[in-house]
Order: structure tokens, then sequence, then C-alpha cells
């Protein structure tokens, strides 16, 4: 260790070694004796005439005359090892008042088995007063005013004295006093210091062993040093060294091994502290020590750490750098700790904070830099300095736990210039800029942080950098919770990320993280932002009840979405806009408020093996000009179409299973385009596919069946080319084409179907060639007035004509049909009974029920019968009972389009 060519107090160091020059030879040993000193410097001494008073000196002379055997009158009878020790006193006491001008040693008496069995009885009771009379109070009142050696020269006396002077509270009070800590201090390793609990320690006496352990610490206490030298009598029993300055005690230490220093409360100002050498700092104070020792700094940083410092400690302490704000010198280097190359302090449970004023501007409050810098910094609170919290660059390393940082005008922590420390635990919060800063290839391992309420990101890595973030919570950021940008790397694993006021983690610009396994929620926009060409793997997530999108992507980027759960926003699952990309895979998206996921603005994603299901609205929309593909997916239970194309949108959407939709499995409208192959749609409320408003998509080898309405429901000038689908088991017409829609059904299956299989109506026309309809229970084809398709090569076969069986044997309409299906047939109308439009009347009821009526022939379309429904005035005498009902409806119902908001 060195100091700067700055010299120490002079005068200071000379009394400490006026102090020395009469020193005891003693100390205190592990048994509390005294024993040979460690160290040539000390405070108090004794002279070779003192020590032949004191008692230990004494018990060792013995009288030459054997004591009496008798008892003393009212003093109960002793052991032979206390009898022994009385008799030795109340001689030595005698024996030396009587020879005290001779220096000859006389030989302990022989006392013989009888003698050592038997009560003593000695010849002057007053004697042993103190050893056996005195209550064992008073003299712990007495021995708490003694000093450490004196204490233990009392506990040589005899069995009660030894047992007294070893009492707890005794030893308390001198902890207390001498090192002014409330709790003891325990030394495991040179390097190691640890308060307990003395109620919580298995130790007899533990504020005795930690009077022992520190015993040998060199104190700074200003103004301490003069009072000892001014009252040495006072301090005979006790071996410290005190000194005013931190500078004077590193000077006295050098050369030592791990030494320890004792800084005792008061503010110590302008001090040069290089550190070097391998020693250790401690603060000493009652309570919260770091609030009454202050070591600070104006000029220059306030501890340095160089080379050869190893593993010093420096603990406990406030540390401060406060330039003067009318100083004109650049401090923007200078900082409260500095470790440089080839250090590894330990820096332990300290208040660091730097302050500018005015002109001045402060460097970090912690900088660690260089090749082989390796400080553990744990425990220290880091707070409301004026540039960086903790700043780690140029390749250094370090462990640092337990921190609090907070309230920093800069970055909390900033890692750069392939920095790489392990920062575990640190609750780093409320800063006036980012939470953590890792830049320009900076790395670094952050476990298990509190990070939140920064005014900007929680954690942003830019430039290259490459952290790994384990176990953290970062929350209630006030922009983002995680910003990776301008080719930032990293990965994210298993954290909280939550209550952020933008995404939870954003990444752009070339940028390439790992996040996965988190938990990203409740945030205030999104969970996920992918922008501006970004990339990264976004893995095994946990994404929810997010005001908007739980992931977006736009403009050119192309991550990779695997593995997620994305459920329970306030908006849709995945957004995918404005150009964006990426494959989108095996996730699970449902309960959004809008749409699974959206596609638009000619983007281009694909989207493989995800589940996508119960959300509020669409479950995949494409819409303006959105493509891409959507293959092996599985789209189910929502409250509208599991999949909508519309206004130029034109994906693939291949072997995807679309079913148990609240309304219908693929709306195609507005000019929607697409391929629709192999896939399987089945078992929606509605039409399993609709195609409307100048849509022209292309399904092939597609499974369409057991609708709980139509099969294909083409409308609305809808177009499209049907070729080579399976459409089996719906509740309505297999196909139905209607209002001026003109598709092209080529080489399909239509069969099994509780209606029709191809009914075209409203002016429809369409180009039906090779197709195969069969085993329909309403009829094969049913064209209605005025439709005149182009048919070619079809196979129409097997079906089970019910509708013409029913109107031959007399039967209504409606008992085949109810109102959920719309046979075609002749439709009437009864101008005696004022029927509507909108009413309609089949020809048995017209013959039966209204024989005799004004009546008229409507068309020959799709409806059911309202006689037999009995929604007319009229009761239908072939229906039977009368059945609640509207008007009736010429076409299926039309399916819900999404009204999902386009929120960038």
């Amino acid at each position: 260790m060195s100091s700067p060519s700055r010299n120490s107090s002079g005068p200071t160091l000379r009394r400490s070694r006026r102090l020395s020059k009469g020193k005891a030879n003693s100390s205190l040993s592990a048994s509390g004796t005294a024993q040979q000193p460690t160290t040539s410097r000390t405070r108090t001494s004794g002279t070779p005439q003192d020590r032949s008073s004191r008692p230990y000196s004494l018990r060792k002379k013995a009288s030459p005359i054997s004591p009496p055997t008798e008892t003393i009158s009212g003093v109960p009878a002793a052991s032979s090892s206390s009898t022994t020790s009385s008799i030795h006193v109340t001689s030595t006491s005698s024996t030396s008042s009587s020879s005290s001008s001779s220096s000859s040693k006389v030989k302990r008496a022989r006392l013989t088995h009888h003698q050592t069995t038997q009560s003593v009885n000695l010849s002057n009771p007053e004697d042993n007063f103190l050893q056996y009379h005195v209550p064992s109070e008073i003299l712990l009142k007495i021995f708490s005013y003694l000093l450490e050696k004196d204490l233990c020269n009392a506990a040589c006396v005899c069995k009660r004295f030894n047992s007294l002077a070893g009492d707890p509270t005794v030893w308390k009070k001198m902890y207390q006093s001498v090192y002014e800590m409330s709790l003891p201090l325990l030394r495991p390793s040179p390097t190691r210091f640890k308060f307990v609990q003395p109620d919580k320690v298995d130790s007899p006496n533990i504020w005795k062993d930690s009077f022992k352990t520190l015993y040998n610490a060199v104190h700074v206490k200003p103004g301490f040093a003069r009072r000892v030298y001014d009252n040495m009598d006072m301090y005979k029993g006790r071996d410290i060294q005190y000194y005013d300055t931190i500078e004077e005690a590193l000077s006295s230490v050098e050369g030592n091994d791990y030494p320890l220093i004792l800084l005792h409360a008061g503010v110590y100002s302008g001090e040069w502290l290089y550190i070097d050498t391998p020693v250790c700092i401690l603060g000493a104070a009652p309570g919260h020590i770091p609030d009454s020792v202050i070591v600070e700094n104006f000029k220059e940083s306030t501890f340095v750490f160089f080379e050869g410092c190893e593993d010093a400690y420096l603990g406990h302490i406030s540390i401060r750098f406060n330039p003067d704000h009318q100083s004109n010198t650049p401090h923007h280097k200078h900082s409260c700790v500095e470790v440089g190359s080839c250090c590894s302090p330990i820096i332990d449970s300290c208040n660091i904070r730097s302050r500018s004023q005015g002109r001045a501007r402060v460097g970090a409050a912690v900088s660690v830099s260089g090749k082989n810098a390796a400080p553990t910094v744990k425990n220290c609170v880091i707070s409301d300095c004026e540039n960086v919290g903790l700043f780690i660059n140029d390749h250094a390393q370090g462990h640092y736990m337990d921190c609090e940082i907070s309230g920093n005008a800069l970055a909390g922590i900033w890692v750069k210039n392939h920095a790489n420390p392990l920062i575990r635990r640190c609750h780093i919060h409320h800063g006036r800029d980012v939470g953590v800063f890792t830049f320009d290839n900076g790395m670094g391992h952050f476990d298990r942080c509190d990070i939140h309420h920064n005014r900007i990101a929680g954690f942003e890595v830019k430039a290259g950098a490459n952290p790994t973030v384990v176990h953290c919570e970062i929350h209630h950021g006030q922009t983002g919770g995680i910003y990776v940008h301008e080719n930032g790397r990293g990965e994210f694993l298993e954290n909280k990320i939550h209550s952020n006021t933008f995404a939870g983690v954003w990444v752009t610009s070339n940028s390439d993280p790992t996040i996965r396994g988190n938990e990203i929620f409740n945030g205030h926009q999104g969970g996920v932002y992918i922008f501006g060409e970004g990339r990264g793997l976004i893995e095994n997530n946990d994404i929810h009840s997010n005001a908007l999108a739980g992931i977006q992507i736009r403009t050119n980027s192309n991550p990779i979405i695997r593995g997620n759960r994305i459920h329970d926003g306030q908006h849709g699952g995945i957004y995918v806009h404005e150009k964006g990309k990426g494959l989108i895979i095996e996730n699970e998206v449902y309960s959004n408020t809008l749409a699974g996921v959206w596609v638009t603005t000619g983007s281009c994603p694909e989207l493989r093996r995800n589940r996508i299901h119960s959300g509020k609205q669409v479950g995949v929309y494409f819409y303006d000009n959105g493509h891409g593909t959507l293959e092996d997916n599985d789209i189910f239970n929502h409250m509208y179409s599991g999949v909508q194309i519309r206004t130029g949108s034109d994906p693939i959407i291949r072997r995807n299973k679309i079913w148990g939709g609240q309304n219908g499995g693929i709306l195609v409208y507005n000019g929607g385009l697409g391929v629709l192959e192999y896939n399987e749609i089945f078992d929606n409320a509605m039409a399993g596919v609709w195609i409307k408003t100048d849509s022209n998509p292309h399904l092939r080898y597609n499974k369409i069946h057991d609708g709980r309405d139509g099969g294909i429901c083409i409308f609305n000038g809808g177009r499209g080319l049907l070729e080579e689908n399976e459409i089996f088991r719906n509740t309505q017409a297999g196909v139905l084409i209607s209002s001026q829609s003109h598709p092209k059904l080529k080489r399909n299956k239509i069969y099994d179907g509780l209606a029709a299989g191809i009914e075209i109506t409203n002016n429809a026309t369409a180009y039906l060639e090779g197709n195969h309809v069969f085993n329909n229970k309403f009829a094969g084809i049913c064209l209605a007035t005025g439709v005149n398709p182009e048919m070619k090569d079809n196979k129409v076969y097997g079906n089970k004509n019910a509708i013409e069986k029913a109107v031959k044997s007399g039967r209504c309409l409606y008992k085949i049909s109810s109102y959920t299906s719309y046979p075609m047939h002749d439709f009437y109308r009864c101008k005696t009974c004022n029927t509507t439009d909108r009413n309609a009347i089949c020809v048995n009821c017209i013959k039966r029920c209204h024989a005799g009526h004004d009546w008229e022939f409507v068309t020959h379309d799709r409806f059911f019968c309202d006689c037999g429904a009995g929604t007319l005035s009229l009761q239908c005498q072939l229906a039977g009972e009368p059945t609640k009902d509207t008007d009736t409806l010429y076409d299926s119902a039309a399916p819900i389009e999404s009204h999902t908001l386009m929120v960038n």
C-alpha cells in the first residue's frame, strides 16, 4: 500500500511512538489470559513493578507457612481447588507486605490430602470477604469498570471471579465501549466480516469472542489518541492503537497481512486514500454504521484501489465525492470508488453517493475498469449520483450482490466494452435514466434483480452488447421494460416483465436477442414489440393481459416466435403489419379481446402448428394486403370466423383444422384472395367457408363437413375456384350460391348433407364441372327461378329428394325443414290472409289451409313454410302445433365481419 506524497500528521504519529515505548507485553489470548503481543505498536503500558502487584502475580507467591485447617465461622466449606486459591491469595498478601524489600521467591507450601479436602479456617475472615461474601451483582458492577487485561487478571483469582468475569453482560459493555458497534462482529476469514444476533449464535459468550476477534485492530478516532496519551494510567490495561486520520492508520499497518482498521463515528474529509495492499477498513459505530462514519473527498476520487490490493476489504461506511461547485477542475473521471486492473477488493455494506453542483460534473459513483478488475461489491447503497451509479468497463469483471442502486442521473448500472460482471439480487429503481445499460459489446450475468420505476427502459442493450438476464423482475418502467437495439443481442430467461408504460420488450434495428421463458404481462401497451428490421427468438414465454397486442411485428422485422402462450390480452394476440415477417410456430394464442393473429399491410409471416382458440373475435385476420402462410394450425372456438381474409390479402391457408367456431370457419370478403388447400373445416355454427363481395379465393382438397349451417356460401358477387373438395354432412346446403355470385366448381364431392347438395339462387350463376353430388336429403342440385348455370359432366345420384316426397304425400314442408333449413320449392303468398313479401307458404298449405283464398305463385326458391311455422293468423292444418319464429329468411345467416381496430 502507498499513500500520496502528502505527509500524514506528524504529531499524532510521534505521540503514538511515545505511547509504545513502555507498553506491556501482554494481550488477550483465546482463553482470556495474558499472552505475548503480535504487534510492536501499542498505546498503554505497565512497569515490571506493576506486574508484581497484580492478582495473577500474587497467586504465584505461596506462603512458607502451611494454612490452618479450621473452618472460618460463617464461610461455607470450599472445594480443594477453591480452598487452595483462597489460601494463596491470603498468605501472599501477608507475605508480600512483610517482605517487600526482598525479591527472593518463597517455595509454595505442600498441602496434604487431609488439608486439601477439608474446609479452611483463616485467622482473619475479612480477608475472604471480597471473594465469598460480596453479592454477585456488586462484583459484576465492579468488573464492568475494568479494562480487558485487568478483567482477565481478575478471572485468575478464583473460580467465582473466573465465572463472573466471563459474564456476557460485562463483555457486551466492554465491546460496545471500545468498538461502539451494537451487534457482535465475527471474522470467519481475513476479509469476511459478519454481524450476528447474540441470541442466535451457539456461543457461551459471543461478545467476548467478538472482542478478541477485533482486538488487534487499529482505530481511527479523531482526538482519542490525545486522550489516551494524557491519561496513560487510566489505560494501562489496554493495548490498542488510536490515530486521528485514515492516512496515519494506513501508514502504521504497512507490511502486515490483512490488518484491520476501524473507523469510528465522524466525517473524514480531504484524505487521499490509495489502496495497494490487502488492508481491511471497517466502520465502527452504534446503530446503522454508515450513517455515522462518512469518508468524503472534494478534489479526487475518494478511494482508489491499485494493483497489489488483492482482496482488500472496505465495509460499513458512507463514501462520498462532492466537488466544490465553484471548481473549474474537470471531475468527470473522479468517483467515490475506483477499482483498477488486477484488483479484487471487497466493498461491503457501504453507502456510496457522488454529487455535483454548478459547473462541476462527476464520474460514476463506482468505477471498475481494466482487465482482471474483479471486485466484490455487496450490500451497498449506490444512490442519488449525478452520473452513472455503477460503471463496469474495459474487460472488467467482478461480483455485485444485494446492492440497492437508485435515483441516479444516468444509468443505474452501465456495462461496456467487453466487461462481464456477475450481478445478483440487486435492487435497481427510480433512476432518472435507464436502469441497466449494456453497450459496445458489454456482457454480464444478471440474476434475480428487481428493476423498476426507471424513467427510460428498465434494461437497455445496444451496439453488440450480449448480457444474460435470468430470474429478474423488470416492471413499472416509465417507458419500456427491455429495449434491445442497434445490433444488440442478449439472453433474457425466466424473468417477470410487467406493468411497463410501453412494451414489455422492444427489439429493433437488426438486433437479435433470445427472449425465453419469461412472463410478460400487464403492460400499458404491448407485450413484445419487434420493429425496424428486428429479429430475435421469442420462445416459451407467457404473454398475457397486455393493453395492446401480445406480440407486434412490423417494418421488415423477421423474428422466430415459438412455443409461447399469448392470451387474455385487451387487444389482439399477435399483430404483424407494415411488411412484417417472422416464423410463428407452435404457440398457443387464446382468449384475446380482438383477433388472435392479425396480418396486414404487405406483411408475410409463416404461421405453423399453432393453437389459436377461444378468441372474442377472429382467430386469424388477413386484411389490407396481408399475406403469408397459415399451415398445420388448430383454429377453433372463436366468436367470429376462425379465419378472415379481406381487401387484397392473399395468404396460403394449408392443412389447418378450423372448427368449433361460434360463427363461420373461413370468411373471404371485400376483394379477398388466397389459396385454401388441404384444410379440415368442421363443426362451425355457420358456413364452413364464406365468399362474398368480389372475393376470389382458390379452394382445393379441403374437407368441409358437419357444419351447423352450410358447407360453402358464396354471395354478393363472390367468385372463386372450388376444386376437388369434399363437402359433407352439413346442416344447410353443401354449396349455396346467391346474389350475383359466379364461382367455378370442379370435381368436388358434395354428399350426405341435411339439405340440398348445391343451391343457386338470387340471380347468381356458376360453372359446374365434374362434381359428384349424392346422398343429400332434399335434392342434388336445386336452381331457383331465373338461374341458368353452366354445367358439364356432373354426377347427381342417390339423393333422398325429401321435398319432392313431402309434396307428393301432401305434407307441409315445414315438417321436413323446421325453421333451420330452407328447402327450395314453389313459393306462394295468400292475399286473403294479407301475407307480406317476407312470408312464404308451401304448395300443400296453399291447397289445404288456404283453400278458397285469393293466393298467388311468387317464385321457386329457398324458404320454409310460415303457415306450418305458425307465424300466420290462420292455424296450419298440416303441421300440427305452431312454432314461434321470425320471418322467413331467403339466405343463410350472414357471418359477422371483424371490427378489429388497426392500432399501430
